[in-house]
Order: structure tokens, then C-alpha cells, then sequence
């Protein structure tokens, strides 16, 4: 496990993994895996850095040659750390399993999944909104039209002298309350 400055990291990661890279090849040594583990904030400040970016890495070395990757991590500039651990006991599921660090970009990249499809419904949901407001709307011009088309008819009947329906009811009661008063004065 190597452990570096979080800014140098973010800023040089190329760099950070060459520096590696270059101490363990002077070792002879064979890389199986090499990956950013996780970025944390420190315990205590390091060479003044309070935050540090922990590299794993998995290779393989003859024992003798442990000495020399220490040493060479002493004399980095990049490399603030380092801890080095037997892993013999460990299988290649376990070297591959996901480190904190990539977690953290599958539930990253799931998020911004989610935020896309969420945007997608929503523009989905609007644009059907907007093609029923349309078909409302075409519905309510249709009926404005059909009632301005009927609207002259009327006016040119009750031009030529025909009465609308309640007014040819009042004049006919009118009519017959006449002819019943003239009876009543007939008679008598």
C-alpha cells in the first residue's frame, strides 16, 4: 500500500503511478495489480499534507529485494509511504475485488444514471403534457368555430322574420291569452 499526497494525486496521476511503477521494476519486481484504493483524510499531517490518496498495489518479489523498494519510496518526492505486507495466502478474486475508491464511482455512475433517466421521464411526462394541452386546445378551437358558423345562421333567420324558440312561445301565449280574454268579453 502506497500512500501519496491527494493533490499531487488528482493533479499527476500518470506521474504518481510511474514513480511507482519505476521503484518496483529497479526491484525486479513483477506487478500484478495497481489501482487508487481509496482517498482519505489523514490521522495525523504527513510531511504537511492532511488528506492522502492510498495506492494498492499487488506484486511479486523475491524477500531480499524488500529492503530496496523501502528505500526507494524514502527517496521519492511522490510517495509519502509505504507498507508492505506478505499476500501469498490471497487469491486473484481477492486481488480483484473493488476497492473503496471504486465503489464509490459505481454508486457515482449509478446516481448519474438514475439522474438521467429521471430527466428523460420528466421531459417524457412534459411532452405528453404539452401534446394533450394541444389536442385540448384544437378540441376548444373546433367547438369555437362550430359555434361561430351556427351563430349567423340565427342572426340571418332572425333577419328574415323568424323567431328564436322562446320567443315563439311567449308571442303564442300572448295569442291565446288574447283569444280567451275576447271569449270572456264575447260572452257576456
Amino acid at each position: 500500500m502506497f500512500l501519496v499526497d491527494s493533490a499531487e494525486a488528482g493533479s499527476d496521476w500518470d506521474g504518481v503511478n510511474e514513480a511507482i511503477r519505476k521503484i518496483l521494476e529497479r526491484a525486479n519486481a513483477e506487478i500484478v495489480s495497481i489501482r487508487k484504493w481509496d482517498d482519505r483524510r489523514l490521522a495525523y499531517d504527513i510531511k504537511g499534507k492532511a488528506r492522502g490518496t492510498y495506492i494498492l498495489c499487488y506484486f511479486k518479489v523475491d524477500g531480499q529485494k524488500i529492503q530496496g523498494i523501502e528505500k526507494g519510496v524514502q527517496l521519492s518526492e511522490k510517495i509519502m509511504r509505504v507498507l508492505i505486507l506478505n499476500a501469498e495466502l490471497m487469491t486473484a478474486e481477492d486481488i480483484e475485488k473493488d476497492t473503496p475508491a471504486a465503489k464509490t464511482e459505481q454508486e457515482k455512475e449509478q446516481q448519474q444514471t438514475t439522474n438521467e433517466a429521471d430527466q428523460d421521464a420528466e421531459a417524457h411526462q412534459t411532452s405528453e403534457q404539452q401534446e394533450v394541452q394541444t389536442a385540448e386546445e384544437a378540441v376548444l378551437t373546433e367547438e369555437a368555430v362550430t359555434a361561430e358558423q351556427t351563430e349567423p345562421a340565427e342572426e340571418v333567420d332572425i333577419a328574415k322574420g323568424a323567431e328564436p324558440a322562446e320567443e315563439i312561445r311567449r308571442s303564442e301565449e300572448a295569442e291565446d291569452s288574447q283569444k280567451s280574454q275576447q271569449e270572456m268579453i264575447a260572452d257576456d
